[in-house]
C-alpha cells in the first residue's frame, strides 16, 4: 500500500473517531470543517511573497500596498469559503436497492436556512464522479450521489465527501459525512438456464411445442443441447443470426417456481445470479412466480412489491443469522 493510502486512511479513521455517526437532520458546524489552499491559492500565496520581497527590496510603497491589499482578499475568501458549508442542513439521506457490481444512488435532501446562496458546492462518495449543485437562499434540493456497490447482502455506502471552493477558488472547504445509510444489494442477474415452471401439468416458458392458438410467443433465447429442431428460428438463422430457440408463454399465464432443482453444477453466488435473472424475466413477462429455497419459501405472486420481497431474499440468502 502507497504512503498516500495509509495516511488517507489514517485521517479517515481519526474523523470518523471524532466526528462518529451522523444522526439527522444534520447540521454542519465549525468544528466539523476543514480547510486548506488549493493549487490556485498556493499559486495565488507565492504571488503576494515575491511582491512583498519585491516591495521591500525596492521600498515601493504601491508594490507593498497592493500586496497588503490581495492579502487582504484572500482572508476574506477564507471566510466565506468556510461559511459556504457552516450551517448547511442535512435533511434526509436514502439509498434505494441496487444489484452487485453496478453503481447506486444515494439520494440527499439539502436544506440553507441562511440569507445567502452557497455556491461551488461538490459532494461524492469514493471514487465515484462528483455531483455539482447550488443551493439559493432559504432554499431546499435533492441531490444524487453515486456509490459502488459491492458484494450481495447488507452494505453501507461509507463517508461521504462534501466540499466547496467557493468564492474565488483559492481555498477548498470539505466535511465528511458518515450517514447511518444501509443499502440491500442484490445478487447479479445473470444465468442461461430455462425458466422452470410450477408444476409439469401445465406449459412453462422453456416449452419447445406451443400449439398455434393455445400459446403466444413471447421472445427468443440462445440454442442449447437437447432443444427441439422444431422451436428453432430458421428464418433468423437464414439471415445469419446464430441458433435461436423461440420461447412461448401461455395465454393464462403459467406461475413459476424459483428454485436451485437443477443448478447443482453451480456455486452458490452462481445460482443466486441464475434465480435472479429468473425473477428479472418473470417481471419481464408479467408472469406470477414464487421461491423455494432452502430455508426460505415465498408463495406465488406478482408485482413490484413482490419482485422487491424475491430479490431482497435473494440478496440476504445465507447472510442473516435467523
Amino acid at each position: 500500500m502507497r504512503l498516500r493510502d495509509r495516511i488517507a486512511g489514517r485521517v479517515a479513521r481519526w474523523a470518523r473517531k471524532r466526528q462518529g455517526l451522523d444522526p439527522l437532520p444534520l447540521v454542519l458546524r465549525a468544528r466539523r470543517l476543514y480547510i486548506l489552499p488549493t493549487r490556485a491559492g498556493l499559486g495565488f500565496a507565492l504571488l503576494l511573497l515575491v511582491m512583498l520581497v519585491a516591495g521591500l527590496n525596492y521600498t515601493n510603497s504601491l508594490a507593498l500596498l497592493l500586496t497588503f491589499v490581495f492579502a487582504g482578499f484572500v482572508l476574506v475568501g477564507m471566510h466565506e469559503c468556510q461559511r459556504t458549508l457552516q450551517g448547511l442542513e442535512l435533511t434526509l439521506a436514502h439509498a434505494s436497492d441496487c444489484h452487485a457490481g453496478s453503481v447506486g444512488t444515494i439520494e440527499l435532501r439539502f436544506a440553507n436556512p441562511a440569507r445567502t446562496p452557497r455556491r461551488a458546492l461538490h459532494i461524492r462518495c469514493a471514487a465515484q464522479p462528483a455531483s455539482h449543485f447550488e443551493l439559493a437562499a432559504g432554499a431546499q434540493q435533492i441531490v444524487h450521489v453515486a456509490f459502488e456497490a459491492g458484494r450481495r447482502g447488507r452494505q453501507q455506502p461509507g463517508r461521504i465527501n462534501l466540499a466547496s471552493t467557493a468564492p474565488f477558488g483559492l481555498f477548498r472547504c470539505w466535511t465528511w459525512l458518515h450517514l447511518p445509510i444501509e443499502v440491500i444489494v442484490y445478487p447479479r442477474a445473470a444465468g442461461n438456464f430455462p425458466l422452470p415452471t410450477t408444476n409439469a401439468g401445465r406449459r412453462s416458458l422453456q416449452s419447445p411445442a406451443a400449439a398455434p392458438g393455445e400459446d403466444d410467443w413471447a421472445s427468443l433465447r440462445a440454442y442449447q443441447a437437447g432443444d427441439s429442431p422444431r422451436s428453432i428460428a430458421w428464418k433468423a438463422w437464414a439471415r445469419g443470426a446464430p441458433l435461436m430457440v423461440s420461447q412461448y408463454e401461455g395465454a393464462g399465464g403459467s406461475d413459476r417456481l424459483l428454485s436451485f432443482a437443477g443448478l447443482e453444477s453451480l456455486d452458490l453466488e452462481a445460482r443466486l445470479s441464475q434465480v435472479c435473472a429468473w425473477v428479472a424475466d418473470c417481471a419481464r413477462l408479467d408472469a406470477a412466480c414464487g421461491m423455494s429455497l432452502p430455508g426460505v419459501e415465498i408463495p406465488v405472486g406478482r408485482g413490484a412489491e413482490h419482485r422487491v420481497a424475491l430479490l431482497r431474499a435473494l440478496a440476504l440468502y445465507d447472510t442473516d443469522p435467523p
